[in-house]
């Protein structure tokens, strides 16, 4: 039965995924902590920041994690085929589809009214993991003592570092990484 749930819950996901893998991050987000409960807040944060670090799509990877914290390897199994099985079928008919009618003006304006609803889904998942990251599981407060200064320094130096050298996002990645467990020797 949980392999079922399983699989349904990340074929929604993998259905409604318009517009790549961040966009997916409130959808998965909506099933796997709101939804199902499988996982806290805390550790879908942590699931995402491993998806993202990982090769491959944020979605197939966080899948992938959340069937294996569920229900082992057949569970990270049923998942990702549970999240790509839509993709699959979708981009099949949409590839034929596309290429027999790509010049019509019909099918540009409805690939330039997706864009904004991307946008603002890929906003809003970078939103609820700042807001966890500054003030955590409580949410955002307009109370500033309750903010995790050590997150939002390396959050500012990392926004600074990328758009005044514009290095690769990894090794800003990776400096954040060692700057937060720096901080936590630090602080714990």
């Amino acid at each position: 039965m949980i392999y079922l749930k399983i699989f349904l819950s990340f074929m929604q996901i993998g259905l409604f995924s318009i517009g790549g893998g961040y966009a997916a991050i409130p959808l998965i987000q909506n099933q796997v902590v709101e939804v199902n409960h499988w996982l806290s807040l805390s550790t879908f944060t942590d699931l995402i920041t491993i998806a993202e670090m990982t090769p491959g799509p944020i979605a197939v990877n966080s899948a992938t994690f959340v069937g294996l914290q569920i229900a082992g390897l057949p569970g990270a199994i049923i998942a990702t085929l549970g999240c790509i099985f839509p993709s699959c079928i979708i981009v099949s008919i949409l590839a034929y589809v596309y290429y027999k009618y790509r010049n019509l003006s019909t099918v540009q304006s409805v690939l330039k009214s997706l864009r904004p609803a991307i946008v603002a889904l890929i906003g809003s998942a970078g939103l609820s993991i700042l807001i966890l990251a500054l003030w955590g599981e409580n949410g955002f407060s307009f109370n500033f003592t309750d903010i995790n200064f050590s997150s939002l320094f390396v959050f500012v130096v990392g926004i600074f570092i990328l758009k005044k050298f514009k290095p690769n996002p990894i090794y800003v990645i990776g400096g954040s990484g060692i700057l937060g467990i720096i901080f936590y020797f630090i602080t714990y």
